[in-house]
């Protein structure tokens, strides 16, 4: 026979334990646990633009490692023959197809920036992936262009439409990413694009241009990592 009081110490024993486990295991889980959901994800905002999984890892991993420097950046993507123009914040400011080297590849020849146009074989021609710190100048004819990367001559600018059999503004409309794939190296975006986006982001500033690879891993090339995957496994 079970009398009640010793029912009702039995069900307090219980209790009692239950109560010093869930603490313990508090004290235990509960700091380490709080430690870890302080890593928060920084990511791009793409505002509903369509991007390739490259540019979208690298404007978060750009975002979240800081490695922008709190300046505005541009991805281009060759592959996809686009750029993509951020505030330093991360915010999309604008995307548009672009011109790009004509000829696969990501690394230029050394003295590519000191030689005559015309002297740039077909397979030169392309455009080097890398970060750069780009800022804005003047061309050959006085022009403002963002100059990429000086000493090799590589620039972003206006869409060059001096020679029409290029057909360089029907490839710009063109659907097919390998229509755009005819430059010297140089990054042709149309005009309207260059003044309303690419002109005033580089306003008084330098800025950052990744060029993603076509040969490699874009985490190779940058030294990038996966942002998501790296605040899930926080976790």
């Amino acid at each position: 026979m079970q009398y009640p009081g010793a029912r009702t110490r039995s069900l307090s024993s219980i209790v009692g334990h239950c109560v010093i486990a869930l603490a313990m295991s508090v004290a235990v889980v509960g700091p380490a646990a709080a430690g870890q959901s302080l890593r928060t994800a920084k990511v791009a905002d793409l505002r509903g633009e369509t991007a390739s999984r490259d540019v979208r890892h690298i404007a978060d991993w750009a975002v979240d490692s800081g490695d922008a420097g709190g300046l505005p950046f541009v991805i281009v993507d060759k592959l996809e023959s686009r750029v993509f123009v951020f505030h330093a914040d991360g915010r999309l400011r604008g995307a548009s197809p672009a011109l790009v080297g004509a000829a696969r590849g990501d690394a230029n020849v050394p003295d590519i920036g000191t030689r005559a146009i015309s002297s740039i074989r077909p397979e030169e021609r392309l455009t080097p992936a890398g970060r750069f710190t780009a800022v804005m100048g003047q061309g050959p004819k006085g022009e403002d262009i963002l100059w990429v990367d000086y000493d090799s001559a590589l620039a972003l600018h206006r869409v060059v439409t001096n020679v029409p059999q290029e057909r360089r503004l029907q490839r710009l409309q063109s659907p097919v990413a390998a229509e755009r794939r005819i430059t010297y190296g140089c990054i042709n975006v149309p005009v309207a694009f260059y003044e309303s986006v690419v002109r005033p982001a580089f306003a008084g500033t330098r800025g950052i241009v990744y060029i993603l690879p076509e040969a490699a891993p874009a985490q190779q090339l940058f030294g990038s990592y996966e942002v998501r995957h790296e605040v899930s496994s926080a976790h």
